[in-house]
């Protein structure tokens, strides 16, 4: 990329709104230097966007990436090899609430590399989160980033910080994608954390530096989350919750949608339950079974909640039917057995000398009672 797309990039970055998909289209079409052209000279463009036009003269981008740089804030477009191409998917998939297209860069603060995400998850939900919301958060966060893949979130209170934070318990990367600009704190009350995050793994963001967080904006950032990632889990969303909007952005962006289930007296659940009811999210409850959906054929399986095969899950249905009619300590005979069993003596004789010699059942003074296999 030439010098002079780099700088058109952040001056677009600068006067146009994050995911100002009438904006963001044209500057796909006409390239990010055209429609600066367009915008200076009289054209219907410059009329279309008469308030950002008005602005491109206090724009020096020059300035944008040095103080960036002073701010250990780089801007990533998309020809750097850092740029997560996943992105392009924006592209083809519309706008919701007037929000969409693919972004004309990227402010990031932080070493992970933006091309980590490509297999990363999103865990996502209310802000006036339970308890029970924030483990499970948490809890998914921290085996998503023992398997190797980033957990992305977007900073706030409740779910949000409880991902970044069960990420970081196991050290394991994570990204928060802001909605103001990647130089802010907000909400000033994870300062703590969103200083430790662009310190050692990556706070993203597309709004330029100094840009205020607002409805909007926040909008924009959910279609980031969604696109960044491989797939979005909802833990906690209630009604109108905004983390249905990063939802709604997955499906569109055939990502996988995932749904953690929460008490059915719960005002915090009534939205995913919502999803999950109506098909537009995939019910999980821990972070193996996000891990399975998200992952390539054959990896990550999730374990068997039933735990491990038992010997008698190999023996026939009839074997079990036997097995289960043979007492525990006090040996009983063929006839008891097969009364027990529903079945006929003859038919349970051949059963029984099949069972012991695969140690389910031992004889017992003329009968037969469990063997040493059988009580295990």
């Amino acid at each position: 990329m030439s010098d002079d797309d780099r700088l058109a990039r952040v001056t677009l970055s600068v006067v146009g709104e994050p995911g100002e998909t009438r904006l963001l289209n044209l500057a796909a079409d006409l390239g990010p230097r055209g429609l600066l052209d367009a915008l200076h000279e009289q054209s219907e463009e410059r009329d279309l966007f008469a308030a950002v036009s008005s602005r491109l003269a206090e724009v020096e981008p020059e300035r944008e990436l040095e103080q960036a740089a002073r701010a250990g804030i780089r801007f990533v477009t998309p020809s750097d090899p850092e740029w997560p191409q996943q992105l392009g998917d924006l592209a083809t998939a519309g706008a919701l609430q007037a929000r969409g297209g693919v972004p004309v860069g990227l402010w990031v603060k932080g070493p992970l590399p933006l091309t980590e995400l490509a297999g990363s998850v999103a865990v996502v939900g209310s802000r006036s989160s339970t308890s029970y919301g924030e483990r499970v958060a948490g809890d998914i966060a921290a085996v998503v980033g023992l398997a190797g893949r980033v957990t992305v979130s977007g900073g706030a209170f409740g779910i949000d910080y409880a991902s970044h934070r069960g990420a970081v318990s196991t050290s394991s990367p994570t990204a928060a994608v802001l909605a103001c600009g990647a130089d802010r704190v907000y909400p000033a009350a994870h300062r703590e954390m969103l200083t430790y995050l662009g310190r050692e793994h990556a706070v993203v963001s597309e709004a330029p530096l100094g840009a205020a967080p607002h409805r909007v904006r926040f909008l924009a950032r959910n279609r980031l989350i969604a696109a960044l990632t491989r797939g979005t889990v909802v833990v906690e969303a209630a009604a109108r919750s905004g983390a249905l909007n990063t939802a709604n952005w997955a499906q569109r962006l055939n990502r996988f949608v995932m749904g953690v289930p929460g008490p059915v007296t719960s005002a915090c659940s009534v939205g995913i339950h919502h999803l999950i009811r109506t098909g537009g999210a995939t019910l999980v409850t821990n972070g193996e079974d996000v891990l399975e959906l998200v992952a390539k054929a054959g990896e990550h399986l999730a374990a068997d909640p039933r735990g491990p095969e038992q010997a008698r899950d190999v023996l026939s249905f009839t074997d079990r039917q036997v097995l289960d009619a043979v007492p525990v300590a006090v040996g009983a005979h063929v006839h008891s057995i097969a009364k027990v069993a529903g079945l006929a003596d003859a038919e349970v004789r051949p059963i029984l000398d099949r069972l012991e010699e695969q140690g389910f059942v031992e004889p017992d003074e003329g009968g037969w009672r469990l063997g040493v296999v059988a009580r295990t």
